[in-house]
């Protein structure tokens, strides 16, 4: 075996890559998905358009977000100044009016995958203060499908130890930052460490897009920005989309670079709505 592609969890992937010292090995795992938020022109759509992305799949994708930093004292929006509660609050509302009904529900959040997202389902109601439960839902077709809604658990920034680490599933926290700068720094910090896939902005401010640009370029990750509609952050497929850097620890590799002709070069991604 000379050449192993693989996507998967970082435990597995990090474990390829330390043993198959045989192969080529090509990995894309996951890590410390962030979105910041600073400011927004479409309140209600960015909720909308988060609560999709955390409900789809019930956050069992490597590419969605689980760290959604928020300035504590709150962010400017087209319905007025919006409280860091009124934030983490909307975005909860949307997941809940996603999953409401069960039938409709679980055709987004699907099952859930194995026992460890359980278990850290279990674990994460220990931490921080819920904005939202998750709660096991029948499903209508298959009766031994095991459903679980996505939960958001509010957090401060000194709680590293908890958001510094990945949370498979259907695990999202709203964290409270001093500023949006210190955001950026804990956008900086944190995948410049354990790596992710996508990270995405919310801001009204040329300056604070190109500062959040500059941070993704810094730690090599796929940055989207002001997504409100029918594109989401977590949309990033293999072979269409650009789908890992290669340039942190979330992945050694990019899928669609030239990668696969002449292991040469890193690509990341920045994109905004036309």
């Amino acid at each position: 075996m000379k050449i192993v592609d693989f996507t998967g969890s970082t435990e597995y992937g990090d474990w390829l890559e330390t043993h198959a010292r045989q192969a080529s090995v090509y990995t894309e795992k996951a890590g410390l998905n962030t979105v910041v938020i600073d400011s927004t022109d479409d309140f209600a759509g960015m909720c909308r358009n988060l609560g999709f992305t955390l409900t789809l799949y019930s956050g069992q994708m490597c590419t969605t977000s689980q760290n959604i930093l928020i300035p504590a004292g709150g962010i400017e929006t087209d319905q007025g100044h919006k409280s860091f509660d009124e934030v983490a609050g909307g975005i909860a509302a949307a997941v809940g009016k996603l999953t409401a009904d069960p039938a409709r529900g679980v055709e987004l959040t699907g099952a859930i995958v194995n026992d460890g997202v359980l278990e850290r389902l279990a674990e994460v109601t220990k931490v921080g203060e819920p904005v939202l439960e998750s709660r096991p839902v029948a499903h209508p077709a298959y009766a031994d499908a095991v459903v679980r809604t996505p939960t958001i658990v509010k957090l401060s920034a000194d709680d590293a130890e908890t958001y510094g680490r990945e949370w498979f599933g259907p695990i999202s926290f709203a964290i409270a930052t001093d500023s949006t700068a210190h955001s950026l720094e804990l956008l900086r910090r944190t995948v410049g460490e354990k790596g992710a896939l996508t990270a995405g902005v919310y801001s009204t401010d040329e300056s604070v897009l190109d500062a959040t640009e500059a941070v993704a370029v810094e730690v090599g990750v796929h940055l989207s920005c002001n997504l409100t509609g029918g594109v989401f952050v977590n949309q990033s497929a293999a072979f269409s989309d650009f789908h890992g850097s290669g340039a942190n620890a979330a992945a050694n590799s990019a899928l669609t670079d030239g990668a696969y002709v002449a292991n040469r070069f890193r690509i990341v991604q920045s994109r905004r709505p036309a």
